[in-house]
């Protein structure tokens, strides 16, 4: 029986652990320094309807919307002509920022404790946090991936995935109508008033 292949894994296992883990820490910084930043953005708004501007360059730099909006319409995004998937990237993209920035009052700031990353494959990590705001407590894990650097690609609240959760109104949508219907309700939902 030839040992050196299990010799060899028993050797790069620490060094896996170690790359793991730097990678862990970086996206956990990078998220900290995400939150800094969108924490500061809503210090200096006074405004809560002028919030969803001012964020939008902020977590457009550090939300892979693309990927969201991706997973949220699910299996149907393949079907999708390369001019739908842009105006429903556009549209949840918008829709999102507006849900998040609606969630702020100016002058209100979160606590936030940051958990130890995990690593869950390469280029995956989760970075489980604990919030207060308001005198509630949350608990949030964001998902990063690596795509030219850390980004968001998920937020999960209280265990539920905000993509599983447009998953489940998107996909019935296009199962029902195909793209144009998915299109349609990221519009309407748009549209609505604040």
């Amino acid at each position: 029986m030839n040992r050196r292949p299990l010799l060899a894994l028993i050797l790069l296992l620490p060094m896996l652990v170690r790359q793991a883990s730097a990678s862990a820490l970086e996206a956990q910084q990078r998220l900290h320094g995400a939150v800094d930043e969108v924490l500061a953005v809503a210090d200096r708004v006074a405004d809560r309807r002028a919030l969803a501007d001012k964020l939008r360059p902020v977590l457009q730099r550090h939300v892979s919307f693309e990927t969201m909006t991706r997973r949220a319409i699910g299996p149907g995004w393949r079907q999708f002509t390369s001019d739908q998937q842009r105006k429903a990237t556009q549209l949840f993209t918008t829709l999102v920022i507006r849900t998040y920035s609606n969630k702020f009052t100016p002058g209100e700031r979160p606590v936030i404790t940051y958990k130890t990353a995990v690593a869950h494959a390469a280029g995956r990590v989760d970075v489980p946090t604990t919030l207060v705001y308001k005198g509630s407590h949350y608990s949030v894990t964001y998902r990063m991936e690596q795509e030219g650097g850390w980004r968001i690609a998920d937020v999960v609240i209280e265990g539920v995935s905000m993509i599983a959760n447009y998953r489940s109104q998107l996909d019935a949508q296009f199962k029902k109508a195909g793209a144009p219907a998915v299109i349609s309700s990221l519009e309407q939902s748009v549209a609505r008033p604040q």
